[in-house]
């Protein structure tokens, strides 16, 4: 009998295929309501488990919070926190941010923390103030209303050109990828060995049986299309 394929191998991250906790640095969220005045940047650092940098903020309490990093900011930059200037890196009530400001890691609920616009590069911006409701225009293109209390960072996150920086080695690659806990490589089936994967071997690369498999195979063979949708479908154009 042949072994389960890799995406049933890999489950739920355990062993092997976990994301390694020393290169996480804890979450990042928006410091709590109690936090009002201005802060300073004091420091720039890398997150290996992120796709943009965390800035350093000392803030009015006296405390060292750490945010997302916005596009521009420096160390010794200000940051205002609840009410203050829109500055770049800010984290303010959408209702104190003016139309057409670029916004990033947004709340989706007052006080949760900061929930959208969190990878690198990406940005929101808003679009209108209607009452007690803020509509944002969303990296994707929709549109979203928030309520005017929910906190946004001003500003762009850092790290726009990720992807642009070219990989140049497979073992750099497979590093990378290990930190965010996924595949390095995506291997077709069909150019595996049978003890591998159900479409694989052969005197050339082809399927060699239906695609479609059943909701009951047992998971080292269930790959391909499911049949049960396949039956929905035909179902449906029969009753019609």
């Amino acid at each position: 009998m042949g072994k389960r394929i890799i995406s049933r191998r890999r489950g739920a991250g355990t062993g092997r295929y976990r994301s390694p906790s020393h290169r996480h640095h804890g979450p990042i969220y928006h410091p709590g309501p109690s936090v009002v005045g201005e802060g300073r940047v004091v420091g720039i650092v890398m997150a290996p488990g992120r796709t943009a940098p965390v800035a350093e903020v000392q803030g009015p309490d006296g405390k060292v919070h750490r945010t997302l990093a916005m596009a521009g900011l420096a160390t010794g930059d200000p940051v205002a926190f609840q009410r203050g200037a829109v500055g770049r890196g800010s984290i303010l009530p959408l209702a104190e941010v003016p139309d057409g400001t670029l916004v990033s890691n947004l709340e989706v609920k007052p006080f949760d923390g900061g929930r959208l616009v969190r990878a690198a590069g990406t940005s929101a911006l808003v679009v209108a103030h209607q009452g007690k409701e803020v509509t944002v225009q969303l990296p994707s293109g929709a549109f979203k209303t928030l309520l005017a209390t929910c906190r946004a960072q001003v500003g762009a996150v850092a790290g726009g050109g990720r992807l642009e920086r070219p990989i140049i080695k497979a073992g750099k690659k497979f590093w990378a990828t290990r930190t965010l806990a996924r595949a390095p490589f995506k291997v077709r089936g069909v150019a595996m060995n049978p003890v591998n994967h159900p479409f694989g071997g052969g005197a050339h690369q082809h399927v060699g049986r239906p695609s479609t498999v059943s909701s009951g195979t047992w998971p080292g063979a269930k790959v391909g299309r499911f049949s049960r949708s396949q039956r929905r479908k035909r179902r449906g154009r029969g009753s019609a």
